[in-house]
């Protein structure tokens, strides 16, 4: 490719709506256009580098038994229907009707259109174990685009489903999975991933983990601790927080706080703080109100408690619909209110701690001296709260640290949630109908292409690991005018052409400085350059654009046998990313 003729403008200048150092750096590089929120078109160099993924990914889910399939964009509202997904999920979903009338959805995942393939084409116990995967577009009515590829409406996503006879071998096959993931991962150049526990959520299922990369730029939280290796999504992670207390329990008493609503507020009127505190959240799941108490210092997760309460759908309670609950915004509390009417949830901090002060479920009225064990009967009692930085591990009891990620791949062990509810049977050996468990792995490609740029960059321009650069050669013909540098740069980039190294050839009339800022925005690991002196003296200077180059590496080739000794240096470069026989 002549470098006149690659589309996407490579920008002198920073853009201003770049987010992240990463989006940043595909805007000025001509990677990637956006057409709409969320939407983009991938140039020619995000495309290369998304193509050279997805042979990534394709290479290691044949290599766990996966068969490659492709479904449709769209799918009949019955399959959601079925599945009970059409009104458990919202408005990032998106739902259209055809000409007929007749209802679809955009498809966002594929569990129910697999299901639907499967249980069309396997009835005996032979078939199974089945892995099937595809690479294929999603789109998801994001709220919140952001970061160019990191966050998207419309996006590439390699998504596998397996098929099994018992949770033991989904279990098995999970953990293959799970290596594969980290084998891709590793190739595609990525190097600080860590694999953390996570919440199913609207997926379903019993087990999930997610891939993540470690960058500042995240938006998960992400709970570790370096002494035991515990990881986890704050979303699902823990803490051994320690509540005893050798306080003799007060008796619960009405006091009058006139005006005083939030903790800061009513702990300072009567001359306490937040610890000796029940703080109640109050949510609505549709119509049934969610009432949420945890202590005053700390605050509530809403994933937990979607979770604990059985309620996907939560949202803010209003003003106007505290009396249905029968309470007072600002002086809710747990006594009294009925459990047939509103679902009360208290977290562990509640539970164990004595003597807080709650609200009275009247203005202007709090109580004091409230003791769980004593005071309420019924409720469901779960862990709610967010971890933060210094809680105690629950494994080493070593203080917790918090970090930043991206996602950029999960796995999930669904069991049987979409083949029962789809009636997906097989006959196993002895003659009996069986639904079979399932698995899903999902991992977005374009996401974890401008991972890579957002993990390895300078100011200049990505820093591609050799296995997925758009191009790993770039020929730069400084002087092109000179008709003997011009050819022999032609002769060069023609002999790599013919040896399937599809070089990069730039032969312009412009400044030296020009030219390279621009290969570094390309960010071809190679670079050949031709000046007047190298071919005088029957070289090519070489420069190398490398996170960690390895030592030794030339400084110049000769172009007599050239495209030899390229292949030999791409072989050499290549070697971190290929793992040949190591696991």
């Amino acid at each position: 490719m002549l470098i006149e003729h690659l589309l996407g403008k490579r920008l002198p200048d920073d853009p201003k709506d770049a987010q992240t150092p990463g989006h940043r750096l595909m805007l000025r590089g001509g990677y990637i256009r956006q057409i709409g929120q969320g939407i983009y078109s991938l140039l020619p160099l995000a495309w290369r580098a998304c193509a050279a993924v997805e042979a990534i990914v394709r290479e290691e889910m044949n290599a766990v038994g996966g068969q490659e399939l492709l479904m449709p964009v769209t799918s009949p509202a019955e399959l959601w229907q079925e599945s009970g997904r059409w009104d458990a999920i919202g408005d990032e979903l998106v739902r259209f009707t055809d000409r007929t009338d007749h209802s679809y959805v955009l498809n966002m995942t594929h569990e129910e259109v697999v299901v639907d393939v499967a249980r069309g084409n396997i009835d005996s116990y032979r078939q199974l174990p089945c892995m099937l995967y595809q690479i294929q577009t999603k789109f998801r009515d994001e709220p919140r685009s952001r970061a160019g590829l990191i966050r998207v409406r419309e996006f590439t996503m390699k998504d596998a489903y397996s098929f099994h006879r018992t949770p033991e071998d989904l279990d098995a096959y999970y953990k293959k999975v799970h290596h594969a993931y980290e084998r891709i991962f590793r190739r595609v150049g990525l190097r600080d991933v860590i694999d953390i526990e996570s919440d199913t959520g609207m997926m379903g299922g019993s087990v999930a983990h997610e891939f993540m990369l470690v960058t500042p730029i995240g938006e998960d939280t992400l709970v570790v601790c370096p002494e035991s290796g515990y990881r986890a999504n704050r979303e699902v992670a823990a803490a051994a927080r320690v509540y005893a207390s050798d306080e003799e329990p007060q008796p619960l008493r009405d006091v009058e706080t006139p005006g005083q609503k939030t903790i800061d507020e009513v702990t300072a009127f009567l001359g306490s703080d937040a610890r000796h505190a029940c703080k109640c959240v109050a949510f609505m799941n549709g119509t049934q109100p969610v009432l949420a108490f945890v202590r005053g210092d700390f605050e509530v997760n809403q994933a937990k408690l979607r979770k604990a309460a059985s309620a996907p759908d939560l949202r803010a309670m209003q003003e106007e619909e505290f009396a249905a609950a029968g309470s007072v915004p600002g002086y809710a509390g747990p006594v009294g209110l009925d459990p047939e009417k509103v679902v009360l949830v208290f977290d562990e901090s509640v539970v164990k701690s004595p003597n807080l002060i709650v609200g009275a479920n009247r203005r202007d009225w709090h109580r004091t001296g409230f003791n769980f064990g004593r005071d309420m009967q019924g409720g469901i009692v779960a862990d709610i709260t967010d971890v933060v930085e210094g809680d105690p591990c629950p494994l080493s009891g070593k203080p917790l640290e918090l970090k930043r990620g991206i996602e950029i791949g999960n796995i999930f062990q669904l069991g049987d949630k979409y083949t029962k509810a789809m009636g997906f049977q097989y006959n196993e050996e002895d003659g009996t109908l069986r639904e079979p468990v399932m698995g899903c792995y999902g991992i977005g490609i374009g996401r974890t292409m401008a991972s890579v740029v957002e993990e390895s960059h300078d100011e200049n321009g990505p820093i591609w690991p050799v296995s997925i650069a758009p191009y790993k050669v770039q020929i730069c013909c400084l002087q092109a005018k000179n008709e003997e540098i011009a050819d022999a740069a032609r002769k060069a980039y023609e002999e790599l052409r013919a040896a399937g190294m599809d070089p990069l050839l730039d032969a312009r009339s412009v400044g030296a400085g020009f030219m390279f800022a621009d290969a570094d925005l390309v960010g071809a690991p190679i670079r050949l350059i031709f000046s007047k002196r190298n071919v005088a003296a029957g070289v090519a200077e070489m420069r190398y654009r490398i996170a960690a180059p390895p030592e030794g590496l030339p400084a110049e080739l000769p172009l007599e046998g050239l495209a030899d000794k390229v292949r030999e240096l791409l072989a050499q470069l290549m070697r971190p990313y290929t793992f040949d026989g190591v696991e």
